[in-house]
Protein backbone atom coordinates (compact mmCIF):
# COMPACT_ATOMS: atom_id res chain seq x y z
CA UNK A 1 0.00 0.00 0.00
CA UNK A 2 2.65 2.54 -0.74
CA UNK A 3 3.38 4.36 -4.00
CA UNK A 4 5.24 7.53 -5.69
CA UNK A 5 3.92 10.15 -8.18
CA UNK A 6 5.53 13.40 -9.62
CA UNK A 7 3.09 16.38 -10.99
CA UNK A 8 4.11 19.78 -12.10
CA UNK A 9 2.68 23.27 -11.06
CA UNK A 10 0.41 25.13 -13.45
CA UNK A 11 -0.17 28.53 -14.06
CA UNK A 12 -3.07 29.98 -14.87
CA UNK A 13 -3.95 32.39 -18.02
CA UNK A 14 -7.61 32.85 -16.91
CA UNK A 15 -7.27 32.78 -12.72
CA UNK A 16 -9.63 30.97 -10.46
CA UNK A 17 -11.14 33.43 -7.32
CA UNK A 18 -12.92 32.56 -4.97
CA UNK A 19 -15.30 29.22 -4.24
CA UNK A 20 -18.73 28.66 -3.58
CA UNK A 21 -18.22 26.00 -1.27
CA UNK A 22 -15.43 25.81 0.35
CA UNK A 23 -15.16 21.83 1.75
CA UNK A 24 -15.56 20.62 -2.06
CA UNK A 25 -13.33 23.27 -3.14
CA UNK A 26 -16.09 24.26 -6.11
CA UNK A 27 -15.02 27.77 -7.76
CA UNK A 28 -17.15 30.56 -8.52
CA UNK A 29 -15.98 30.49 -12.08
CA UNK A 30 -14.02 28.14 -15.05
CA UNK A 31 -10.31 28.84 -15.48
CA UNK A 32 -7.52 27.73 -17.52
CA UNK A 33 -3.45 27.09 -16.89
CA UNK A 34 -0.62 25.61 -19.23
CA UNK A 35 0.81 22.63 -16.98
CA UNK A 36 4.68 23.77 -16.44
CA UNK A 37 7.61 21.37 -17.70
CA UNK A 38 10.43 21.46 -14.65
CA UNK A 39 8.30 22.70 -11.60
CA UNK A 40 7.18 19.53 -10.34
CA UNK A 41 5.99 17.82 -6.33
CA UNK A 42 7.54 14.21 -5.98
CA UNK A 43 5.20 12.47 -3.63
CA UNK A 44 5.44 8.92 -1.79
CA UNK A 45 2.84 8.08 0.58
CA UNK A 46 2.28 4.53 2.53
CA UNK A 47 -0.86 3.25 4.53
CA UNK A 48 0.01 0.74 6.82
CA UNK A 49 -1.36 -0.66 10.46
CA UNK A 50 2.24 0.00 11.92
CA UNK A 51 1.18 4.24 11.91
CA UNK A 52 -0.59 5.52 14.93
CA UNK A 53 -1.58 8.55 13.56
CA UNK A 54 -0.73 10.37 9.97
CA UNK A 55 2.65 11.85 9.32
CA UNK A 56 3.40 14.42 6.45
CA UNK A 57 6.70 15.58 6.41
CA UNK A 58 7.37 19.05 3.70
CA UNK A 59 10.65 19.56 2.17
CA UNK A 60 11.98 18.45 5.50
CA UNK A 61 9.95 19.73 7.90
CA UNK A 62 7.12 17.07 9.70
CA UNK A 63 4.07 17.97 10.20
CA UNK A 64 1.16 16.55 12.70
CA UNK A 65 -2.43 16.30 13.95
CA UNK A 66 -3.32 19.88 15.55
CA UNK A 67 -0.74 22.18 12.55
CA UNK A 68 -2.08 23.75 10.35
CA UNK A 69 -0.65 22.37 7.55
CA UNK A 70 -2.03 19.05 8.49
CA UNK A 71 -5.61 20.16 10.03
CA UNK A 72 -6.19 22.12 6.80
CA UNK A 73 -4.64 20.40 3.81
CA UNK A 74 -3.44 17.17 3.84
CA UNK A 75 -5.44 16.08 7.32
CA UNK A 76 -9.14 16.97 5.53
CA UNK A 77 -7.81 15.12 2.38
CA UNK A 78 -6.79 12.21 3.93
CA UNK A 79 -9.93 11.79 5.28
CA UNK A 80 -11.72 12.26 2.00
CA UNK A 81 -9.22 9.40 0.88
CA UNK A 82 -10.45 6.77 3.92
CA UNK A 83 -14.04 7.45 3.60
CA UNK A 84 -13.87 6.70 -0.12
CA UNK A 85 -11.98 3.76 0.00
CA UNK A 86 -13.64 2.15 3.22
CA UNK A 87 -10.66 2.22 4.78
CA UNK A 88 -9.22 3.58 8.71
CA UNK A 89 -5.17 3.14 7.98
CA UNK A 90 -2.82 5.65 8.79
CA UNK A 91 -0.44 6.63 6.28
CA UNK A 92 3.11 8.83 6.01
CA UNK A 93 3.55 11.23 3.34
CA UNK A 94 7.02 12.38 1.97
CA UNK A 95 6.98 15.40 -0.50
CA UNK A 96 9.49 17.55 -1.95
CA UNK A 97 8.74 20.55 -3.86
CA UNK A 98 11.95 21.98 -6.42
CA UNK A 99 10.88 25.04 -6.39
CA UNK A 100 9.40 27.90 -3.83
CA UNK A 101 6.50 26.69 -1.76
CA UNK A 102 3.57 28.91 -0.34
CA UNK A 103 5.26 31.69 -3.21
CA UNK A 104 2.74 31.94 -5.60
CA UNK A 105 3.89 29.45 -7.41
CA UNK A 106 0.97 26.88 -7.36
CA UNK A 107 2.82 24.22 -5.07
CA UNK A 108 -0.55 23.16 -3.49
CA UNK A 109 -1.87 22.59 -7.25
CA UNK A 110 1.30 19.92 -7.84
CA UNK A 111 1.33 18.77 -4.12
CA UNK A 112 -2.17 17.41 -4.09
CA UNK A 113 -1.96 16.38 -8.06
CA UNK A 114 0.47 14.02 -7.06
CA UNK A 115 -0.76 13.18 -3.58
CA UNK A 116 -3.99 12.06 -5.12
CA UNK A 117 -2.59 9.90 -8.24
CA UNK A 118 -0.12 8.31 -5.83
CA UNK A 119 -3.52 7.92 -3.51
CA UNK A 120 -4.94 6.38 -6.28
CA UNK A 121 -2.13 4.09 -6.94
CA UNK A 122 -1.28 2.69 -3.52
CA UNK A 123 -5.19 1.76 -2.30
CA UNK A 124 -6.04 0.61 -6.16
CA UNK A 125 -8.75 3.01 -6.37
CA UNK A 126 -8.86 2.75 -10.24
CA UNK A 127 -9.86 6.26 -10.95
CA UNK A 128 -9.92 7.34 -14.61
CA UNK A 129 -8.35 11.35 -15.14
CA UNK A 130 -12.03 12.63 -14.16
CA UNK A 131 -12.68 11.25 -11.05
CA UNK A 132 -8.38 12.02 -10.40
CA UNK A 133 -9.12 15.65 -11.30
CA UNK A 134 -12.01 15.57 -8.46
CA UNK A 135 -9.59 13.97 -6.17
CA UNK A 136 -6.99 16.49 -6.49
CA UNK A 137 -9.82 18.95 -6.17
CA UNK A 138 -10.62 18.25 -2.24
CA UNK A 139 -7.32 18.91 -1.48
CA UNK A 140 -6.46 22.02 -3.71
CA UNK A 141 -8.59 23.24 -6.20
CA UNK A 142 -6.01 24.54 -9.17
CA UNK A 143 -4.54 20.38 -8.48
CA UNK A 144 -7.91 19.74 -10.83
CA UNK A 145 -5.72 21.09 -13.35
CA UNK A 146 -2.18 19.50 -12.77
CA UNK A 147 -3.50 16.21 -13.37
CA UNK A 148 -2.96 17.22 -17.20
CA UNK A 149 -0.39 18.43 -19.45
CA UNK A 150 -0.17 20.76 -21.65
CA UNK A 151 -2.75 23.74 -21.34
CA UNK A 152 -5.89 22.60 -19.26
CA UNK A 153 -9.55 23.88 -18.56
CA UNK A 154 -11.20 23.69 -14.86
CA UNK A 155 -14.89 23.77 -15.60
CA UNK A 156 -16.66 25.44 -12.44
CA UNK A 157 -19.49 22.93 -12.65
CA UNK A 158 -23.03 23.73 -11.43
CA UNK A 159 -23.84 20.96 -9.25
CA UNK A 160 -23.67 21.28 -5.53
CA UNK A 161 -22.06 18.27 -5.04
CA UNK A 162 -19.49 18.75 -7.43
CA UNK A 163 -19.15 16.01 -10.13
CA UNK A 164 -19.17 18.56 -12.95
CA UNK A 165 -16.45 20.77 -11.59
CA UNK A 166 -13.22 18.39 -12.98
CA UNK A 167 -10.51 19.62 -15.55
CA UNK A 168 -9.78 18.72 -18.95
CA UNK A 169 -6.84 19.25 -21.70
CA UNK A 170 -7.49 21.35 -23.85
CA UNK A 171 -4.00 20.44 -26.22
CA UNK A 172 -1.25 18.24 -25.18
CA UNK A 173 2.00 19.48 -24.11
CA UNK A 174 3.59 19.40 -27.77
CA UNK A 175 0.66 21.05 -29.51
CA UNK A 176 2.43 24.41 -28.87
CA UNK A 177 5.76 23.92 -29.22
CA UNK A 178 7.72 27.39 -29.88
CA UNK A 179 5.56 28.92 -25.99
CA UNK A 180 7.70 29.49 -23.24
CA UNK A 181 7.25 30.98 -19.76
CA UNK A 182 9.83 32.73 -17.94
CA UNK A 183 9.37 33.03 -14.26
CA UNK A 184 11.28 35.48 -12.67
CA UNK A 185 11.91 34.68 -8.52
CA UNK A 186 11.56 38.20 -6.49
CA UNK A 187 11.08 36.31 -3.08
CA UNK A 188 11.26 32.73 -2.08
CA UNK A 189 9.60 33.51 1.30
CA UNK A 190 6.17 32.79 2.64
CA UNK A 191 3.53 34.66 1.67
CA UNK A 192 1.64 36.51 4.05
CA UNK A 193 -1.77 36.20 3.43
CA UNK A 194 -2.54 32.58 1.84
CA UNK A 195 -4.24 32.66 -1.19
CA UNK A 196 -7.61 30.66 0.54
CA UNK A 197 -7.36 33.62 2.74
CA UNK A 198 -7.12 35.97 -0.06
CA UNK A 199 -10.39 34.53 -1.63
CA UNK A 200 -12.56 34.40 1.02
CA UNK A 201 -11.66 38.16 2.44
CA UNK A 202 -12.15 39.06 -1.85
CA UNK A 203 -15.58 37.90 -2.24
CA UNK A 204 -16.76 38.99 1.20
CA UNK A 205 -15.29 42.18 0.88
CA UNK A 206 -14.52 43.47 -2.96
CA UNK A 207 -17.29 45.64 -4.97
CA UNK A 208 -15.71 44.77 -8.45
CA UNK A 209 -16.12 40.74 -7.43
CA UNK A 210 -19.23 40.62 -9.45
CA UNK A 211 -17.90 42.62 -12.37
CA UNK A 212 -14.91 40.17 -12.18
CA UNK A 213 -17.32 37.01 -12.46
CA UNK A 214 -19.34 38.96 -15.47
CA UNK A 215 -15.83 38.64 -17.32
CA UNK A 216 -14.36 35.88 -16.96
CA UNK A 217 -16.79 33.50 -19.66
CA UNK A 218 -15.54 36.02 -22.00
CA UNK A 219 -11.64 35.04 -21.05
CA UNK A 220 -12.16 31.82 -21.12
CA UNK A 221 -13.11 32.03 -25.10
CA UNK A 222 -10.80 34.34 -25.84
CA UNK A 223 -7.93 32.54 -24.44
CA UNK A 224 -9.15 28.71 -25.53
CA UNK A 225 -9.43 29.91 -29.28
CA UNK A 226 -6.13 31.88 -29.11
CA UNK A 227 -4.33 28.42 -27.15
CA UNK A 228 -6.29 26.34 -30.34
CA UNK A 229 -4.73 28.55 -33.01
CA UNK A 230 -1.52 28.98 -31.46
CA UNK A 231 -2.74 32.79 -31.44
CA UNK A 232 0.37 34.59 -29.14
CA UNK A 233 -1.07 38.07 -28.99
CA UNK A 234 -4.64 36.99 -28.36
CA UNK A 235 -3.77 34.32 -25.57
CA UNK A 236 -0.93 36.95 -23.98
CA UNK A 237 -3.07 40.34 -24.22
CA UNK A 238 -6.33 38.12 -22.60
CA UNK A 239 -3.83 36.62 -19.54
CA UNK A 240 -2.58 39.92 -18.74
CA UNK A 241 -6.04 41.65 -18.59
CA UNK A 242 -7.08 39.00 -16.55
CA UNK A 243 -4.18 38.91 -14.29
CA UNK A 244 -4.61 42.80 -13.71
CA UNK A 245 -8.53 42.00 -13.07
CA UNK A 246 -7.67 39.57 -10.12
CA UNK A 247 -5.48 41.63 -8.62
CA UNK A 248 -7.58 44.26 -8.43
CA UNK A 249 -9.82 42.15 -6.45
CA UNK A 250 -7.51 41.53 -3.71
CA UNK A 251 -6.35 45.50 -3.52
CA UNK A 252 -9.96 46.53 -2.93
CA UNK A 253 -11.12 43.61 -0.42
CA UNK A 254 -11.23 44.88 2.99
CA UNK A 255 -8.71 45.25 3.78
CA UNK A 256 -6.59 45.30 1.32
CA UNK A 257 -4.07 42.61 -0.12
CA UNK A 258 -0.77 43.63 -1.72
CA UNK A 259 0.64 39.96 -3.43
CA UNK A 260 3.44 42.13 -5.58
CA UNK A 261 6.57 43.86 -3.96
CA UNK A 262 8.79 46.51 -5.13
CA UNK A 263 10.44 44.06 -8.22
CA UNK A 264 7.21 42.71 -9.26
CA UNK A 265 6.07 46.50 -10.11
CA UNK A 266 9.78 47.46 -11.81
CA UNK A 267 9.12 43.61 -13.86
CA UNK A 268 5.19 44.99 -14.85
CA UNK A 269 7.15 47.96 -16.25
CA UNK A 270 10.00 46.89 -17.70
CA UNK A 271 8.08 44.16 -19.75
CA UNK A 272 5.20 46.90 -21.06
CA UNK A 273 8.33 48.80 -22.21
CA UNK A 274 10.08 45.71 -23.69
CA UNK A 275 6.74 44.93 -25.88
CA UNK A 276 6.85 48.53 -27.09
CA UNK A 277 10.04 48.26 -28.70
CA UNK A 278 9.34 44.95 -30.69
CA UNK A 279 9.78 42.27 -28.00
CA UNK A 280 6.39 40.62 -27.70
CA UNK A 281 6.01 39.48 -24.26
CA UNK A 282 3.44 39.74 -21.54
CA UNK A 283 3.24 39.18 -17.66
CA UNK A 284 0.84 37.16 -15.54
CA UNK A 285 1.10 36.79 -12.12
CA UNK A 286 -0.38 34.41 -9.11
CA UNK A 287 -1.58 35.13 -5.22
CA UNK A 288 2.45 36.25 -4.94
CA UNK A 289 5.03 38.14 -5.87
CA UNK A 290 6.56 36.46 -8.66
CA UNK A 291 6.09 37.58 -11.89
CA UNK A 292 5.35 34.70 -15.11
CA UNK A 293 6.61 36.43 -18.50
CA UNK A 294 4.74 34.74 -21.61
CA UNK A 295 6.78 34.94 -24.49
CA UNK A 296 8.28 32.66 -27.34
CA UNK A 297 10.64 30.84 -27.84
CA UNK A 298 12.45 33.05 -30.05
CA UNK A 299 12.41 35.92 -27.92
CA UNK A 300 13.79 34.20 -24.61
CA UNK A 301 17.59 34.84 -24.61
CA UNK A 302 16.63 38.64 -24.85
CA UNK A 303 14.57 38.57 -22.70
CA UNK A 304 16.49 36.49 -19.87
CA UNK A 305 19.11 38.75 -20.14
CA UNK A 306 17.22 41.99 -19.15
CA UNK A 307 15.76 40.14 -16.06
CA UNK A 308 18.78 39.11 -15.01
CA UNK A 309 19.61 43.12 -14.41
CA UNK A 310 17.23 43.87 -12.85
CA UNK A 311 17.81 44.31 -8.88
CA UNK A 312 15.48 42.02 -6.93
CA UNK A 313 15.41 39.18 -9.21
CA UNK A 314 16.72 36.36 -7.61
CA UNK A 315 16.52 33.44 -10.17
CA UNK A 316 15.32 33.20 -13.27
CA UNK A 317 13.36 29.91 -14.67
CA UNK A 318 12.59 29.00 -18.16
CA UNK A 319 9.25 26.78 -18.68
CA UNK A 320 7.22 25.41 -21.78
CA UNK A 321 3.93 23.32 -21.32
CA UNK A 322 4.84 20.16 -19.51
CA UNK A 323 3.52 16.75 -18.63
CA UNK A 324 0.52 15.63 -16.66
CA UNK A 325 1.06 14.11 -13.16
CA UNK A 326 2.55 10.47 -13.24
CA UNK A 327 3.82 7.67 -11.25
CA UNK A 328 7.51 7.04 -10.25
CA UNK A 329 9.33 3.71 -9.05
CA UNK A 330 11.40 6.45 -7.15
CA UNK A 331 10.19 6.49 -3.45
CA UNK A 332 11.35 9.08 -0.92
CA UNK A 333 11.43 6.45 1.52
Amino acid sequence: MKASAIANANIALVKYWGKRNKTLKLPYNSSISMTTEGLMTHTTIEFSKEYKEDLFILNGKTFKKGSKEYDDGVGRFLNVVRKKAGIRLRAKIMSYNNFPTAAGLASSAAGFAALALAVNQALCLNLNKKELSILARRGSGSASRSIFGGFVEWKKGKRRDGLDSYAHQIVPADYWQDFRMIICITSSREKKVSSRTGMERTVRTSPMYKAWLKTIDQDIKRIKKGIKDRNFTLVGETAQENCLKMHALTMTSKPSIFYWNSTTIDLINRIIEWKNQGIECYFTIDAGPQVKIICLEKDIKKIIKRCRYIKGVEKVIVTRPGRGARITNKHLF
